[in-house]
């Protein structure tokens, strides 16, 4: 437990020194999370406080103070410093495998052990029209949040497939990776498409 709390402290200062602000998430105990606070039944990965908008920092000292004990998760606010496409696992080997997503396009991406892949944006856009209308695609920008590597969920850990570092941290266009995904979708064979 102690080196499990190390770990996601290290990786909280490393991703606030980018800027990054961070808030601590509940705790994984068995296979629920527990945020400490009377009465709350989610058990599922959340934010450890209710104000974790407000209390979200790039501070090293308040950092270290919130796990100096226990082992939060690691959340990372979206719709501040970045988005994040949420897409289904089949979906994101479409787009990889399409040889499409290099360059300017390529950034961040965290997977998810549910099967599920974030692919970090600039923040600010909308979804497209032909990608709000699916299901299995959901923009995390103001008022939400994501995981972050290396926390664990009942599934397993949360991982980099392309770090901030390997990518040089840069944020690709929003816009152009929801368009890049749009296409992807309307041209894989009917055995690929995800919903």
């Amino acid at each position: 437990m102690v080196l499990a709390r190390m770990r996601l402290r290290r990786a909280a200062l490393r991703l606030a020194a980018r800027g990054w602000p961070v808030t601590p998430g509940a705790c994984l105990r068995a296979n629920r999370f527990d945020c400490g606070r009377i009465g709350c039944r989610t058990t599922g990965c959340h934010p450890a406080v209710e104000t974790w908008q407000q209390v979200a920092t790039r501070d090293r000292q308040r950092i270290n103070r919130w796990w100096r004990d226990s082992p939060h998760s690691v959340l990372l606010p979206t719709g501040v410093s970045f988005d994040a496409l949420d897409i289904p696992a089949p979906l994101a080997a479409l787009v990889i495998r399409s040889g499409r997503w290099t360059g300017p396009l390529r950034g961040p991406v965290a997977t998810i052990p549910t099967g599920r892949w974030l692919f970090l944006v600039q923040p600010g856009e909308p979804l497209l029209p032909e990608l709000a209308g699916r299901w299995d695609v959901v923009l995390h920008g103001r008022g939400s949040w994501m995981p972050a590597p290396p926390t664990r969920l009942p599934e397993g850990a949360v991982r980099w497939s392309v770090s901030p570092t390997e990518s040089g941290g840069r944020l690709p266009d929003s816009i152009a990776v929801q368009r890049l995904l749009a296409e992807t979708l309307m041209t894989a064979p009917r055995s690929e498409q995800v919903a």
